[in-house]
């Protein structure tokens, strides 16, 4: 008899620190800005690859209402800690005109050593995710459902998108944070395996040439955690509006347990190739809910604002069953007034419009982007005792 995976949750955000007056990245915050969030969240913060990012993480969830307290909690956290300091945070997966060149990394051995190998590849990393892991315990069961997860993996990118800026430019693309990031090695779409062991051979080929030390260095869109035994969801861009996250996290925890439920019941997604599969990821990185996806069974573009609401229908049983069917249709609200890329380009157009200088509405921009991070009047404070 299949078992039947916990499906917790646990949920990571990166953020970026912004110069409050100047609304630029701050290249060098203080280290006591970082021990001031450290000191009220404790090991859920961490430093990132560069000193203008930081990460948190929430612990195992058993809920997506849970895991959306967490980072309500650690935002409102963190922006008192750093306020002091001049600092802002800014949830968004690219800053609207900082300059890549002149930034600092992390002095870590982790993040020495990443800066070494890549070079201009990891310095050009000024970029911002979301990630969400999903319990599945059994081995064999995360590399199956992580073959079939695959083929959503543009849904869930497209619902998130929150980098349409790069360098003060527009860059034409929702999601130019994905286009930054799959110049480093052992990105985008995640290979097939036929079995957990098959997957292990295959990082472990890489390990004893000397090339890997471990499975964290395999940056795919989704990968079974080397960490924990979970799936973990690494395509989205962060979502400015905390509200929006929890609806990526309802919609990829509810997406798990259909399949494992089409699994118990001796059925499976169609499988599709990995070449289709990117066409639909461009598709969503390019113009996100605005746009189309291809339908592989129909053979034709169907808008996402359509293919959303059957997902919604799709999983409403599972959403139901996990109680996350609230957060879940909160996607018909993304759906209308936009991801945080569509209200960014919105707001930069308008002000543009009534006589703005393009410096000017970027900063705007920024100001949009810090305000919404920490919008979190409705959302009550975690229990962290």
């Amino acid at each position: 008899m299949l078992r039947t995976p916990s499906f917790t949750l646990g949920m990571e955000e990166e953020y970026l620190l912004i110069d409050r007056e100047t609304r630029d990245l701050a290249a060098d915050p203080p280290e006591e800005a970082f021990e001031a969030c450290r000191a009220v969240l404790g090991d859920q913060v961490t430093h990132e690859f560069l000193r203008c990012q930081i990460e948190v993480g929430t612990p195992i969830c058993q809920s997506v209402g849970e895991a959306r307290d967490q980072l309500a909690h650690m935002r409102r956290c963190l922006k008192s800690a750093s306020a002091p300091y001049g600092l802002a945070l800014m949830a968004a997966s690219t800053h609207p005109f900082a300059e890549w060149d002149r930034l600092i990394h992390t002095n870590k051995e982790r993040y020495n050593a990443l800066a070494d190998d890549l070079k201009m590849v990891v310095a050009r990393l000024v970029i911002c995710g979301m990630h969400v892991h999903v319990g599945v315990e059994d081995d064999d069961l995360r590399i199956d459902l992580m073959q079939q997860l695959t083929y959503f993996v543009p849904h869930l990118l497209a619902l998130t998108t929150s980098s349409p800026f790069w360098r003060g430019n527009v860059t034409g693309l929702k999601s130019y944070r994905l286009s930054v990031f799959d110049e480093l090695p052992r990105t985008g779409l995640p290979e097939q395996f036929s079995s957990y062991s098959e997957y292990r051979r295959t990082i472990s080929t890489l390990v004893k040439a000397g090339l890997l030390e471990d499975a964290t260095k395999v940056w795919w869109d989704l990968r079974p955690s080397d960490k924990f035994p979970t799936l973990e969801l690494r395509i989205c861009d962060v979502c400015t509006n905390l509200e929006d996250a929890a609806t990526v996290a309802a919609m990829f925890q509810s997406l798990a347990r259909m399949l494992w439920r089409l699994r118990r019941d001796n059925q499976k997604w169609r499988s599709y190739s990995r070449f289709l599969i990117e066409e639909n990821r461009w598709l969503a990185q390019r113009h996100g809910l605005t746009g189309s996806l291809v339908d592989f069974g129909r053979g034709e573009k169907v808008l996402v604002d359509d293919l959303i609401e059957e997902l919604i229908d799709l999983l409403r049983e599972d959403a139901e069953a996990l109680g996350c069917l609230a957060e879940l249709e909160h996607a018909r609200t993304i759906k209308t007034r936009g991801t945080s890329a569509d209200r960014q380009l919105s707001l930069y157009r308008d002000k543009l419009e009534s006589g703005h200088s393009a410096e000017d509405a970027l900063r705007d921009v920024v100001d949009f982007l810090v305000d919404e991070t920490v919008a979190l009047e409705n959302t009550p404070a975690a229990d962290v005792s």
